[in-house]
């Protein structure tokens, strides 16, 4: 089972594994989510950070006979591993790491414990006022919690600090402020799974992100991988994870997040050669064979809209539609000066 069928990526995700000999069950809060309808079953769940959400996950298990979950989005990582007490292998981390993941301050400080780099941290509550002039190259604000760069705001003076957490819509104790490190982003896969053994470290070179990683470049960089496989020993993840971490001014990571789940560009850490999903899926369920640290330099991401094609029995086959019940996408009729209205009209 894999959630988030309208996640960018998902819908590759869902076509490899079915590739793979996989029978994929896709799950989502949006009808509209295109993964739905590209494995081989799609269901409606609640969002995951709700009380139905794990009740009906159980139910779709134990209805389809689900093997193995495979969760995508921040919002069900700490519910779904639940199924694990099913019998269901869940694709994630332990929970104690996931839980410290989720909440980028308390990340922050045990990173910082162990000994890997980051960014210098605090909380907009308790900004000292002798930091200002130490960040001279800017500040980040964003919410403790939350994924997709939502909410983070880049800010060149401290004095703009103010504006943005009053207007950020978050008390103070719910963002944190780091220092803004400027050089190069990595997004790195670091696969491992329950035995503790880091099986692959893949660092991308992020070219452009957009919410999620537009563009970005295998690189092979040991201070990034030292780095991660770092955290691994640190804080014990025992499951696949994301680390996000920049090059400070003297080419040193600074680690400033962890996703604690399979990362949104997983898909070129399989072109690379390390099929991270697959292949620890296969442990989970079958007692695969572990992956190996060998993977090609240089595989470029071009992330991009793609248009897939099926019969129209398996589309309908769901017993769901993308589309809103009475909706219409065309007005019934144009408005003088020949522009049509900015919000659909709903047929009558």
């Amino acid at each position: 089972m894999v959630t988030t069928a309208g996640s960018a990526p998902t819908p590759d995700t869902i076509l490899h594994l079915r590739e793979h000999g996989f029978r994929v069950v896709a799950t989502d809060v949006d009808p509209a989510a295109p993964g739905l309808y590209l494995a081989d079953r799609g269901y409606l769940v609640p969002p995951g950070d709700s009380d139905a959400f794990l009740p009906r996950m159980r139910a779709l298990c134990a209805d389809e006979d689900a093997a193995a979950v495979v969760p995508l989005v921040d919002e069900e990582l700490v519910h779904v591993g639940e199924l694990a007490k099913d019998g269901v292998a869940v694709l994630l981390p332990r929970l104690d790491f996931v839980t410290t993941c989720l909440d980028k301050y308390v990340l922050m400080r045990e990173l910082e414990d162990a000994g890997i780099g980051v960014p210098r941290t605090w909380l907009a509550s308790e900004w000292p006022s002798d930091a200002a002039g130490s960040a001279s190259g800017g500040l980040i604000v964003k919410p403790r919690t939350g994924r997709g760069s939502r909410g983070v705001v880049a800010i060149d003076s401290v004095r703009d600090m103010a504006q943005v957490v009053a207007e950020g819509g978050y008390a103070a104790d719910e963002l944190i402020v780091q220092e803004r490190i400027t050089g190069p982003e990595y997004t790195v896969s670091v696969v491992v799974w329950r035995d503790g053994d880091v099986q692959a470290v893949v660092p991308k070179e992020v070219v452009l992100k957009q919410g999620v990683t537009r563009y970005a470049v295998t690189r092979r960089h040991e201070e990034v991988v030292r780095t991660c496989r770092a955290v691994q020993t640190a804080l014990r993840a025992d499951g696949p994870f994301n680390v996000q971490l920049c090059l400070d001014g003297k080419g040193r990571p600074r680690v400033f997040e962890i996703n604690p789940r399979f990362s949104s560009t997983a898909s070129l850490t399989a072109a690379a050669g390390v099929d991270e999903i697959a292949g620890l899926l296969g442990q989970a369920v079958a007692g695969g064979p572990r992956l190996t640290d060998d993977w090609r330099e240089g595989v470029a991401m071009v992330r991009r809209w793609t248009d897939d094609f099926l019969s129209e029995s398996e589309f309908t086959a769901q017993g769901i539609t993308p589309a809103p019940a009475g909706a219409s996408t065309l007005p019934r009729r144009m408005p003088s000066g020949g522009q049509a209205p900015a919000v659909p009209v709903r047929a009558r």
